[in-house]
């Protein structure tokens, strides 16, 4: 049986290391990506084979894939986990940092997808996994943004499940709550080089939101019902080994807990977000 090859995006730090490493640890012929390889020198030395990637760059994109080909014959999993997070009301966000969120959070999936899937095709076996949210099927006030890359994510992933089922491609979600991760502190940062708020044209009008997503706890990192990032990894490699894999993957109690908000009535989820913004 042939040694299986995973690509993965996103592995400067969190569930994107953890899950490079969680694959090594099952014997699988790992290449790690970061737009900066300095970043996963570490994965190197501990045997993964590190390259550039800026899943924004489609030249990027295509070399990776070929590398991969011409190295290993084929890829059997891609795990597009490379993303970042773009807070603030809807008002106050600009577009071009709109068309900055979606290009990261879904054109490059999307990008990549399309490099893998021939490859994948032809040998008739592979599997595909997104790395969403839960807010990609729950959006909260001040994620509007982030949430919609996510919500855009999810629908293309449950039509991609579809489409190549008869091909032997497995299209897969993960869907972390919380993680204890720098998300929070990267937010923003990984695009834009600031706070996670830089670039931000504040109306006035949604200082309660602010004050909201300035308590980095309610976002998650440090917050109740965090989860380790190697939780959210162990379900990524059990998805990418499972022959049968499920649609969807809840990582962590308060993502399962989270996603039953999408058959509570959408005026009792208001009347809840208007009680917050009282208490603050």
């Amino acid at each position: 049986m042939h040694q299986k090859s995973v690509l993965i995006t996103g592995c400067s730090s969190g569930i994107g290391r953890e899950t490079a490493l969680q694959f090594l640890d099952e014997e699988w012929e790992v290449y790690a990506t970061a737009r900066n390889p300095a970043d996963i020198e570490t994965l190197g030395e501990r045997g993964a084979t590190i390259a550039t990637l800026d899943v924004t760059d489609q030249s990027d994109v295509d070399r990776v894939v070929d590398r991969i080909i011409d190295e290993q014959g084929r890829i059997d999993c891609l795990v597009n986990n490379a993303g970042y997070g773009q807070l603030g009301p809807i008002e106050d966000v600009p577009t071009e940092m709109v068309h900055d969120q979606f290009d990261v959070n879904v054109y490059g999936p999307h990008r990549l997808t399309r490099a893998v899937l021939p490859h994948m095709r032809a040998q008739e076996d592979g599997t595909i996994i997104n790395v969403s949210s839960v807010v990609g099927r729950v959006s909260f006030p001040g994620t509007g943004v982030y949430a919609g890359s996510k919500f855009a994510l999810e629908a293309m992933t449950d039509a991609l499940r579809g489409e190549v089922e008869a091909y032997g491609i497995d299209a897969v979600l993960i869907e972390p709550g919380p993680v204890e991760t720098q998300f929070t502190e990267r937010v923003d940062v990984e695009v834009n080089g600031g706070d996670k708020t830089d670039g931000i044209e504040r109306s006035g009008a949604y200082e309660t939101i602010y004050k909201l997503l300035d308590d980095t706890a309610a976002l998650g990192g440090s917050g109740p019902g965090a989860i380790p990032p190697a939780h959210v990894a162990a379900d990524i490699v059990n998805a990418a080994s499972s022959t049968k894999p499920r649609a969807r993957y809840q990582s962590g109690p308060v993502a399962r807990a989270t996603v039953l908000g999408r058959f509570v009535p959408d005026a009792w989820r208001d009347a809840l977000y208007g009680l917050v913004r009282k208490f603050l």
